[in-house]
């Protein structure tokens, strides 16, 4: 739960070891195990969510200079989450950093709640579904599958990132007109309006 706030703890290592504990000792149920993990990844990012969007945006708006956030780039970045939100929602919830953020940057972005919530459930499901009853199945085995699975992911959100970043210095003119088209279609103005989603 605290890594899905926005803590960056080892939940998916805490997931997998409980995991390896029921199937090795039987004193306590996969079910329970998956059913904890799911529910807490879910209320973290709530809660995650929840402080992005109450001071997320705030805090980018004063700070994001420092890593060359302008006005008009952090409008492009609201309106790739009106867009693309759901997508990084329930994917980040595989990859290691965007785990811990995803929920605070949907909340800073202005993300609608409603489908913020969809998506977090289904990925937070699905996320401990499969680590959870990997591990109980697959018992110490599933080391030699996660740490390659982990990297890969990693390897390939890396890629993501850069391919993303580049595409948006290329493309930021129109990416700045397209958010302004879409923002204010939407009632969204950086922080001066509330998204209707």
């Amino acid at each position: 739960m605290f890594e899905s706030i926005g803590v960056p703890l080892p939940g998916e290592s805490a997931l997998i070891a409980s995991a390896l504990y029921a199937g090795s000792t039987h004193q306590f149920s996969i079910f329970a195990v998956v059913g904890v993990a799911a529910l807490a990844a879910i209320i973290g990012d709530n809660i995650g969510y929840l402080i992005g969007r109450t001071v997320g945006h705030t805090l980018l708006e004063r700070y994001g200079y420092l890593v060359k956030l302008t006005p008009m780039r952090l409008r492009i970045g609201e309106y790739l989450f009106m867009e693309h939100g759901g997508k990084i929602v329930f994917f980040g919830r595989f990859i290691a950093f965007l785990r811990t953020f995803a929920a605070l940057l949907a909340g800073a972005n202005n993300m609608a709640w409603n489908h913020f919530l969809v998506m977090n459930t289904g990925g937070g499901i699905l996320w401990a579904s499969a680590y959870g009853f990997g591990a109980y199945l697959l018992g110490e085995q599933i080391h030699r599958f996660a740490g390659p699975i982990g990297l890969v992911l990693l390897f390939t959100a890396a890629i993501v990132i850069l391919v993303g970043a580049l595409f948006i210095r290329r493309h930021e003119k129109e990416l700045e007109r397209r958010a302004i088209t879409a923002l204010d279609a939407h009632g969204a103005h950086s922080g001066l309006g509330e998204n209707p989603h």
